[in-house]
């Protein structure tokens, strides 16, 4: 959407004074026999005096009266004072506007509302005494409502107002999108405005000494990539059990500049980890339909039917264990899947692609999942707080989330026990061999490998060059 066309007025009182007329000059003088006459004849020509002159609140009531949007910013001040003593009046006729179409108001003052924890856009309104009724036609609008629906803590709104009503409102969607809504003569309009950023590649490399996230701390990566890292590798590498001591990672990714500012980290281009001496690769591939995944050199999936963990860092406080003694019952009953500890609400995702079997209460389970899927798999999740949309017979998808940790059931306190069967019979999931998703498909596969090479070889120099660093300090 183009900048409205701004208009320019001349609001300066004008020095003309209209005159008397000199035709009814000698009657006045004369005064003889019809002085009511003569008055009636010079009322017309009277030059206009400061007390005739209209009050200043009634010119700022007709400057007030002309239609919402016609006054650009410089307008809109003179408007609001009264034109000195003896000004002229503005010509209607010579101060026509061109007809637009819904002309955007100027903006007026500047606010930037912050969300506060339990905030809701009618209580932020109210505190910062912008017109309630405005967002009420604001929220009428479908693009609005989509993105102004749910708000969180730290979120940021602008908004330009005119006392207290609402001339523009401007908040982020999400990186490079911004969601902007114009008051107009005929009401609000919203759009979605992309904006332009810059993604240059970097590197960084890490090796892990007590922790991943103080080793990716070190390496000046943010928790974000760094979990997008393990979410990559989480087929092959357990992140809460196998991470160990002189574990390394080597990364290329993006980080997204706009104005010459750094303002995010952005994808993961190609990664390498290696966990017990083990080395897994990923680079990042596109195809023309837009699918976006993440594959071995060789054109692999990185990704398998099922995830070894489906929920984010948390610890295992109960493994698979067939003769494990149950902490309430306190009798010897095989623990046929592994727990998860975790607090409550922790968003709980789907192992791999399936359908919704069972969804309810399940004795000593609790609020409890069990999901459907090829090859003769199940997989349950039980002591949900709540659950998540999915419903009996539905489909859901890998990393759908279909509850939420919590303690129902015979359970200690909150924590996800999970199990998974293949035939009936259950296996552990941490160790059980995972089935392999599809590669690349054979017409993207010279592509990718093309993508792939200076992908790759950036990762073996930058790995290159952090051993040479590691050994001259150790040297040193």
């Amino acid at each position: 959407m183009g900048s409205p066309q701004r208009f320019t007025h001349d609001y300066k009182p004008s020095d003309f004074s209209p005159t008397r007329s000199s035709r009814g000059l000698p009657w006045f003088v004369a005064g003889v026999g019809i002085p009511l006459l003569c008055v009636a004849f010079i009322a017309p020509f009277r030059t206009p005096s400061t007390t005739d002159t209209e009050s200043p609140e009634e010119v700022a009531v007709a400057a007030e009266a002309e239609p919402a949007g016609t006054l650009n910013e410089t307008a809109a001040q003179a408007a609001t004072i009264a034109p000195a003593a003896g000004s002229a009046a503005i010509s209607p006729e010579n101060d026509a506007l061109p007809a637009t179409a819904n002309p955007i108001i100027e903006p007026g003052a500047a606010l930037t509302m912050t969300v506060r924890r339990g905030d809701s856009l009618d209580r932020m309104f109210k505190r910062n005494s912008l017109d309630r009724r405005d967002l009420a036609d604001i929220m009428a609008l479908d693009v609005a409502r989509k993105n102004l629906r749910l708000i969180k803590p730290g979120d940021k709104i602008q908004v330009r107002q005119d006392d207290g009503q609402v001339l523009r409102l401007d908040k982020p969607i999400k990186l490079g999108e911004i969601l902007s809504i114009r008051r107009t003569t005929d009401g609000y309009i919203a759009e979605t405005i992309e904006e332009e950023l810059e993604a240059q590649p970097v590197r960084a490399a890490g090796t892990i000494e007590s922790s991943l996230f103080l080793a990716a701390a070190d390496a000046g990566i943010s928790d974000r990539t760094i979990m997008n890292l393990a979410g990559i590798f989480a087929w092959d590498v357990d992140f809460m059990l196998d991470i160990r001591s002189g574990d390394q990672f080597t990364l290329v990714y993006e980080e997204i500049w706009k104005d010459g500012e750094r303002v995010a980290e952005g994808d993961i281009l190609a990664a390498e980890f290696v966990n017990q001496g083990d080395a897994f690769r990923a680079i990042r591939f596109q195809d023309d339909g837009g699918r976006v995944d993440y594959y071995t050199p060789e054109g692999n999936s990185v990704r398998k039917a099922f995830v070894r963990a489906p929920l984010t860092f948390s610890r295992i406080s109960s493994n698979f264990n067939p003769k494990r003694r149950h902490p309430k019952l306190n009798t010897i009953r095989a623990h046929k899947g592994v727990d998860y500890a975790a607090p409550t609400g922790t968003p709980i995702k789907a192992a791999g692609d399936g359908k919704v079997i069972h969804r309810a209460r399940k004795g000593g389970y609790g609020n409890t999942v069990i999901l459907q899927h090829g090859g003769n798999i199940t997989t349950l999740y039980a002591h949900m707080s709540k659950y998540g949309r999915g419903r009996v017979g539905s489909r859901v998808r890998q990393g759908q989330i279909i509850g939420y940790v919590g303690s129902t059931g015979l359970a200690t306190g909150p924590h996800l026990h999970y199990e998974y069967r293949r035939n009936g019979v259950h296996l552990n999931p941490r160790t059980v061999k995972l089935p392999d998703a599809e590669p690349i498909k054979a017409e993207y596969l010279t592509e990718f490998q093309k993508a792939a090479k200076p992908l790759l070889q950036q990762l073996e120099s930058t790995r290159t060059l952090m051993a040479d660093s590691s050994n001259r300090a150790g040297g040193a």
